[in-house]
């Protein structure tokens, strides 16, 4: 493992362009803009976790394990919490371009930060391509005369346009939708937890009967809560654009900080609560045989159940909108590892050219390539694909999430030997922290021994990481014949 460099050093020379920049600074004179505040980066992060994944996606999660899947998510979101407290540690000290991918190239060495940041971006990509493209089949569900192209171009231009204005525009938008999505959850979690435990005059309260009464508690075995982390682990993936974040934080520490916290507790809040309530109100058997399309959607059988007049309209609505949003924050992470790779050398230099507003078009428009992958699958029908992508997605965060705990690792290491280079909050027991979490990851991957798709993504993101490591070489033995 390379020795970290000390925070507190100048830049790296030219000879070694792949260098992260000094701690505190944006870039190396990048013009970067700090004007994210601490309320917009966390909603940042709520924006790329709170997906469809959990408003429409979750039937899978459930046939997989029926009422244990609540176990699963709560395994999910202890992971998570982790991980993300860790990286808020990390990214609070080193508040850089590139973020963790910088971060693991301090600590590391220069192939980490290759491969991290490069996977990354490739697993941001897909699901800013499905994102849109769900996105325009909610569309469709109210207008069902647009072409499928149509409507993904007028959403990809949507999302294109509020990142390309200036990063306060981002901003400002993705904490808008954000705070209708979590005004929406909240608004659910009252709903069903009414029914639930008192009901309605023409409606019984449901109780917890539901989450035994058919085949027990863990209908499949207690392996289904383990073979269910493959669907559930996607849901909450996303939190890491709030490091991503902090390079155009106004205030890095507070926002980095404050930001993971609240991230960590949200997210455990909002998907363990929801997912508890739903298995309770409706038999888990009818949510397991869902097709996926919003008239299944336990969003709207709750408020249906309710009494919410149009609730299939109101649940398509919010579903778009949590589409739109996750797309938005994905393409803003995606595109800024992408211009710190530009601007390291390791990716093409037009990516690292920014606008007179400070944003990188270039790396934007280079982000968008998984839309039109996307938009091409869902135009030829090719069954099966989209869950096939969304497992290499998987897969490649998994990958970036080890390599994050392995940075920790070695960061939290020179920090304790040099406490004096570093301010601001440090995790109690962190690196043993970062062990567990790793395991958990791994036993998360391991779920490819079940899971077909996870097998099939495995094998690609093994070759893909390989292809990786051979471009880095590559790129490596292109400088030193040059020097």
């Amino acid at each position: 493992m390379a020795a970290p460099e000390r925070p507190a050093q100048a830049p790296a020379s030219a000879q070694d362009p792949a260098s992260p920049p000094p701690p505190g600074a944006p870039g190396k004179g990048t013009g970067l803009v700090r004007s994210l505040t601490p309320r917009q980066t966390t909603m940042i992060g709520l924006g790329s976790a709170l997906g469809t994944g959990l408003f429409l996606g979750s039937g899978s999660a459930i046939s997989a394990a029926g009422p244990a899947v609540i176990i699963s998510y709560a395994i999910g979101a202890v992971l998570v919490a982790v991980i993300a407290v860790l990286l808020g540690e990390m990214s609070a000290a080193h508040p850089v371009q590139g973020s963790f991918g910088a971060v693991a190239h301090r600590y590391l060495g220069p192939w980490a930060g290759f491969v991290t940041r490069w996977t990354y971006w490739f697993s941001a990509v897909v699901v800013i391509g499905t994102e849109v493209v769900a996105s325009a089949l909610y569309l469709r569900w109210w207008w069902p005369g647009v072409p499928m192209s149509a409507a993904i171009l007028a959403v990809a231009a949507l999302v294109l346009a509020v990142n390309v204005i200036n990063v306060k525009s981002f901003g400002t938008t993705e904490f808008w939708l954000s705070a209708i999505k979590v005004t929406a959850l909240g608004a659910f979690i009252l709903c069903a937890a009414f029914l639930v435990f008192f009901g309605l005059p023409d409606h019984e309260s449901s109780g917890l009967a539901h989450l035994t009464d058919d085949g027990g508690f863990v209908p499949h075995g207690a392996k289904s809560v383990w073979v269910a982390m493959s669907v559930v682990m996607f849901a909450y993936a996303g939190f890491e654009v709030v490091a991503i974040a902090s390079a155009e934080a106004t205030d890095p520490q507070r926002s980095i900080r404050t930001a993971m916290r609240q991230l960590a507790w949200r997210l455990s809040v909002f998907y363990v609560l929801a997912i508890t309530l739903v298995v309770a109100l409706i038999p888990w058997r009818r949510l397991a045989a869902g097709d996926g399309s919003v008239e299944a959607s336990p969003f709207v059988r709750v408020f249906s159940d309710v009494g919410v007049p149009a609730a299939a309209t109101l649940t398509n609505l919010v579903v778009l909108i949590a589409a739109v949003s996750a797309a938005n924050a994905h393409l803003y992470g995606a595109s800024r590892l992408l211009h710190s790779l530009g601007d390291d050398g390791l990716a093409p230099a037009p990516v690292a050219r920014l606008t007179s507003r400070g944003v990188p078009a270039n790396a934007l428009a280079a982000s968008t390539l998984g839309i039109a992958a996307a938009a091409l699958l869902a135009f030829y029908d090719v069954g099966g694909i989209f869950g096939i992508l969304m497992s290499i997605a998987l897969f490649a965060v998994l990958l970036v999430w080890l390599l994050i705990l392995a940075s920790y690792v070695a960061f939290r290491r020179h920090r304790n030997a040099h406490p004096e280079e570093f301010t601001g909050f440090s995790v109690p027991g962190g690196t043993k922290l970062a062990f567990v979490a790793g395991a958990g990851v791994l036993a998360v991957a391991a779920t490819a021994i079940e899971v077909p798709d996870m097998r099939q993504a495995a094998g690609v993101g093994l070759t893909f990481t390989v292809v990786l490591l051979g471009c880095y070489a590559l790129t490596v033995l292109r400088r030193t014949r040059r020097t």
